[in-house]
């Protein structure tokens, strides 16, 4: 998916606590208004638990 960028992701999960599973992470993109594009990469993840952002980020652009 192209069309989402890093900084796209950044501010879905600005305010994030980590670790933290795969639904409190849609729940705070929803929170922080974020596209539907956004919330529904974040919610295809197949990991269910992440460290930190940068877990995040790697999923969401590597695979």
């Amino acid at each position: 998916m192209a069309d989402l960028s890093p900084i796209d992701l950044q501010k879905a999960l600005n305010g994030m606590d980590y670790p933290a599973d795969k639904k409190a992470l849609v729940d705070c993109a929803r929170r922080n208004k974020a596209d539907d594009k956004v919330v529904s990469r974040i919610d295809g993840l197949k990991e269910s638990s992440f460290d930190g952002p940068n877990e995040v980020q790697k999923a969401v652009f590597n695979g």
